[in-house]
């Protein structure tokens, strides 16, 4: 939805930008975007023409992508969003040493805070849930520190079935809000 709707003009609440989108999850749905770019009455094959992605496999590649690449392909590209999808996950692999996954990550959250700051762009990581590990917590951990905005969805103990948790903001007061039903739009909600 938000590399679709960063596609739209200024006036209609978009970026009128491309899209990095830093695929660590696997979790990039070529569908799921061209059906999104329909609602929003926009060619999909445009849309999907201004979305760039770059999948990592490894830990090795995440960091690779963000610390080397990331930088000159946004310029190239002229985005002005980025998506890390999944940004802990391959930093958990049991293959890649924790030490070495502590420092790295660490790295890795330091520069896409600075990188958003320094060049005015948007940095969205998404933490996908995990096994519960001290790592687990300690990447989690550093994620939320490094970020300007946390969000998260959880269940809810009332009628809905999740919530929206406005865990971390420096202007907007914290708090939590039920999640009416999947049919309701975006719009509505807000």
């Amino acid at each position: 939805l938000l590399a679709v709707r960063a596609q739209l003009p200024c006036q209609l609440g978009g970026l009128e930008s491309s899209v990095m989108f830093v695929d660590g999850g696997n979790t990039f749905r070529l569908y799921k975007v061209s059906h999104i770019a329909q609602l929003h009455e926009l060619d999909p094959s445009e849309v999907l023409q201004r979305i760039f992605i770059s999948r990592a496999f490894t830990a090795h590649q995440m960091t690779s992508m963000i610390l080397d690449k990331l930088g000159e392909v946004t310029l190239k590209y002229d985005a002005k969003l980025v998506i890390v999808s999944d940004i802990a996950g391959l930093y958990l692999d049991k293959d890649v040493q924790a030490e070495e996954s502590r420092e790295v990550f660490s790295q890795v959250g330091a520069y896409l805070s600075r990188f958003a700051e320094e060049n005015g762009l948007i940095v969205i990581a998404t933490y996908l849930p995990h096994y519960c590990s001290r790592l687990n917590a300690f990447l989690h951990a550093v994620a939320c520190a490094r970020a300007n905005v946390v969000m998260s969805v959880t269940k809810s103990p009332h009628r809905f079935d999740q919530q929206l948790v406005l865990e971390k903001h420096h202007l907007f007061k914290l708090g939590r809000v039920d999640f009416p039903s999947g049919d309701l739009t975006l719009d509505h909600f807000t």
